[in-house]
């Protein structure tokens, strides 16, 4: 009989460390497999299962995996600025999609800073701003782990950035690290206790996290008091000793770690580790198992298969949520919300408009089991005698879109036919496949997927036919690679990327750049698709060398037709023209934003400014939806009457879109970060990316709003900048004197709703620092705030925010502590953080220094 959950949960974990073998306890500090803690058979101890997360929850399986719900992007649930909500979603969908998954820990929530928004996982964490980051993730570890399932908050810390992730050093003061970027661990920790932490790839200040003693056992167990399990990320380990040592339990993933049984034993022979430390770390991922054996005992004890269940009541929820999140940038003459019955012609234009962009890339990146688009989402809110004009008008992707809706297998199914075959001795591919099956998508990163028993040079060979077009269309096809490919279409050799390679950062910077051939699609003919794949690396440039990429070989073959942009834009121009309102929906994707490398710019994609720029000198209504997780350039902000921004919506974006552009759903969510005007003018241009493996924080603590405020640089939108379809007014600001052990006091501020319709609106809160202190504080910063629901036309309603010494607290490097400075604070109301509306003051009697949380 295997380890049961049932019973560990109650085990002695005692006498379990203590007859534990070496080989044992060094068998528990590594990973088994990809997503597995390793079972001690012997003495009842189960394996558990982790999922990445943070927008939904994948599974085991990047290729090949289980259709899943995704919720929008972490900067979209930032963007609600209400915790009690993202704690509901967590707990009613978040945990039950990972019981599906049977998986007891997920990998999320990611509280990283966005320090600029060229971060490519930017769109991962919730924001820019450390309390807002902290208070959020809060809820969301306390509602999944209010339902049994663990919540891992990553990437612990200061994993800012995805160029050179592994090797830079972030090089940055302590009042920065305090304040700024371990502030939102802190806060999750103060309020949630996440049962893990994962460290980030990097280092700081000198020394990777993952060997940081002072971080790991410094802050996080012994000034915080956590009793959290600490994990590496995926390959996050760099040597043996140094991890075990600064108190790191467990590598993740168990394979090709440093935690083998030789380079374990070897090192504790050598005596660079003893075997306390050993058990120490095994007893930390035996408190984890124990909490998942109690919490989740399905997720262990069930079959294991991961199920997809997609229910009326969840859906409801997804688009809800998705709805609460757009943040409505500018309404100009009140164009939104649009009254359906009352258009006869409608123009829908751009390059997202019909595309599947669902999140970011990278391992936040899920199969949906169901999506709709912002076409057909729009499409559905209209009458049925609304005319519907499309255009492209402008490309958006970066490369080709995927092709798992145009391809069809021989029995008539989405996607390929496809053989797996091992490599003989010649290195050629033997005729017999080891395995058959069906692929229903044409992004393939297949991690962990090929079969027992195949060589390790293996080749997939794929076959389908295209859906016949209606007309003759030049259509172009797009390969890009981890390994090695060839293209056929009707026979014909159309893409090569097998014989001479373009090394890109394609598949967690494994892959290539994407090559691409035209062939003419006919009408009505169903072309034969074949590609065969090597998961070999080819030759390239100046780089000849043939390696075999057993950790993530990947595939993605992606199409569209030929356009001519120019003709696209006039076809948008003229459609536009002929229309009583023009949306246009453009933005970025997962390929544009993904783990594994930064953008270099916050240009939307292509002719896309153009585009907007044209169509709105011949509308007077246009509406801007712009797709992305993080910020992007407007130059034609002043071009547009109307823009919403929609961030990665999941699977009900186009419902989500339309609700909000057709008042179902009153928007009232705010930038969870700065949108600038242009890259030159965020706090860390200059010093964003890795300069010979450093990264400095020269920006130290103005990050972010924080930056915008001191040096009153003007900002395209501000943090916590968002419109409703109603207005309201903020009155009567009292705050009440800091009192007991915390410093708590409450701030009281009357909103009243002075337009027609109901609505919600946010009351944020900001400290100043000590009026009269000698040291450099930000302007302000955001202590505290409440969501104020459905407040009626003419209401006025009374809303309290409680706030603490986290409000007047800096980080003194002299007594290496937290203080707070007798004196003086201005405590203000803002609708963002350039705009203040009320001001009250407190006051501190007496310095007051404080450690720990």
């Amino acid at each position: 009989m295997p380890p049961t959950a049932s019973t560990f949960a109650n085990a002695n974990l005692d006498e379990i460390v203590e007859a534990l073998s070496v080989d044992e306890a060094i068998a528990l500090t590594g990973g088994q497999g990809f997503w597995h803690t390793s079972a001690i058979p012997r003495l009842g101890v189960p394996a558990i299962k982790v999922s990445d997360g943070p927008n939904g929850i994948r599974g085991n399986h990047f290729f090949r995996s289980t259709p899943a719900k995704a919720i929008p992007s972490a900067t979209a649930l930032g963007s609600t600025f209400d915790p009690e909500l993202i704690g509901k979603v967590a707990s009613k969908l978040l945990a039950s999609e990972a019981k599906l998954r049977a998986a007891s820990i997920v990998l999320a929530p990611t509280v990283n800073i966005q320090r600029s928004p060229l971060g490519g996982r930017s769109f991962e964490s919730f924001s820019e701003d450390p309390h807002l980051s902290g208070t959020i993730a809060a809820a969301y570890i306390s509602g999944l782990q209010s339902e049994g399932v663990g919540a891992c908050i990553k990437h612990f810390v200061a994993n800012d950035q995805e160029d050179d992730r592994q090797g830079l050093d972030s090089v940055l003061s302590p009042r920065a690290l305090r304040e700024i970027y371990l502030m939102p661990f802190m806060l999750a920790q103060k309020y949630a206790n996440p049962w893990a932490y994962m460290t980030s790839y990097g280092k700081v200040n000198g020394l990777h996290v993952s060997e940081s003693k002072f971080l790991l056992q410094g802050v996080v167990r012994n000034e915080w008091k956590s009793n959290a399990t600490i994990m590496s990320d995926w390959w996050g380990c760099y040597e043996v000793a140094g991890p075990i040592m600064a108190g790191l339990d467990l590598e993740m993933p168990g394979t090709r770690g440093f935690r083998s049984q030789y380079q374990m034993n070897w090192s504790i022979q050598a005596r660079k580790i003893t075997v306390k430390a050993v058990k120490d770390r095994a007893r930390k991922v035996l408190d984890l198992v124990q909490k998942a054996s109690k919490g989740c005992p399905e997720s262990i004890d069930g079959d294991g298969i991961e199920r997809t269940n997609d229910s009326e009541e969840d859906k409801a929820v997804m688009r809800e949520l998705a709805g609460k999140t757009i943040v409505l940038l500018k309404n100009e003459g009140q164009v939104l919300p649009l009254q359906a019955e009352s258009l006869k012609k409608v123009a829908i234009i751009g390059g997202n408009a019909k595309a599947t962009v669902l999140s970011g890339g990278g391992s936040a990146a899920l199969k949906p089991s169901f999506f709709i688009n912002p076409f057909d989402g729009i499409a559905g809110a209209l009458t049925s005698s609304t005319e519907i004009l499309y255009a492209e008008g402008a490309r958006t992707v970066k490369g080709l879109p995927t092709l798992e809706y145009e391809i069809v297998n021989a029995q008539g199914g989405k996607g390929f036919d496809a053989w797996w075959h091992s490599h003989g001795p010649d290195d050629k591919p033997v005729q017999d496949p080891i395995e058959t099956f069906q692929i229903d998508e044409t992004n393939m990163f297949l991690s962990d997927a090929s079969p027992k028993g195949i060589t390790e040079r293996w080749t997939m060979k794929l076959k389908g036919s295209m859906r016949p077009r209606s007309e003759d269309t030049l259509f172009e096809f797009g390969v890009m690679v981890a390994g090695r490919a060839k293209l056929y279409v009707d026979g014909q050799l159309v893409v090569d990327n097998w014989t001479l390679q373009r090394r890109g950062n394609s598949f967690f910077n494994t892959g290539t750049e994407e090559e691409r051939g035209q062939f003419l699609l006919k009408k009505g003919v169903a072309h034969e698709i074949y590609l065969e794949f090597c998961n070999v690396r080819g030759p390239a440039k100046g780089d000849i060398d043939e390696i075999i990429l057993t950790g993530g070989p990947g595939l993605k073959l992606g199409g569209a037709p030929v356009v001519d942009e120019t003709e696209e834009i006039e076809k948008a121009v003229a459609i536009a023209k002929e229309a009583e309102v023009a949306i246009i929906v453009v933005g970025l994707n997962g390929d544009w934003e993904t783990e594994g490398y930064d953008r270099t710019h916050l240009k939307l994609p292509g002719k896309t400014d153009e585009l907007i720029k044209k169509v709105g000198q011949v509308n007077q209504r246009t509406i801007v939806v712009v797709q992305a997780g993080s910020a992007v350039e407007m130059p034609w902000v002043d071009d547009v009457p109307t823009i919403a921004h929609s961030w990665y919506l999941g699977n009900s974006t186009g419902d989500a879109i339309a609700d909000v552009l057709f008042g179902k759903v009153n928007p009232s969510a705010k930038l969870s970060m700065t949108f600038p005007k242009r890259l030159e003018d965020t706090p860390s241009y200059g010093h964003f990316g890795s300069e010979n493996g450093t990264v400095w924080y020269a920006e130290d603590l103005f990050v972010g709003y924080k930056h915008y405020t001191r040096s009153k640089v003007p900002t395209l939108f501000s943090f916590g900048h968002g419109l409703s379809y109603t207005t309201f007014t903020f009155s009567d600001l009292k705050v009440t004197n800091p009192s007991g052990p915390d410093l708590s006091f409450v701030a009281t501020v009357k909103v009243k709703n002075t337009g027609a319709i109901k609505g919600s609106e946010v009351v944020q809160i900001y400290a100043t620092p000590c009026l009269t202190s000698q040291l450099t504080h930000p302007v302000r910063r955001l202590a505290g705030y409440k969501k104020a629901h459905d407040i009626s036309p003419g209401q006025c309603v009374g809303v309290e925010v409680n706030l603490d010494k986290y409000a007047l607290s800096y980080w003194c490097i002299s007594e290496n502590r937290w203080k707070i400075e007798k004196g003086v604070y201005d405590i203000v109301v803002g609708a963002g953080a350039d705009d203040v509306k009320l001001t009250a003051q407190v006051e501190v009697s007496k310095e007051v220094y404080w450690d720990g949380l």
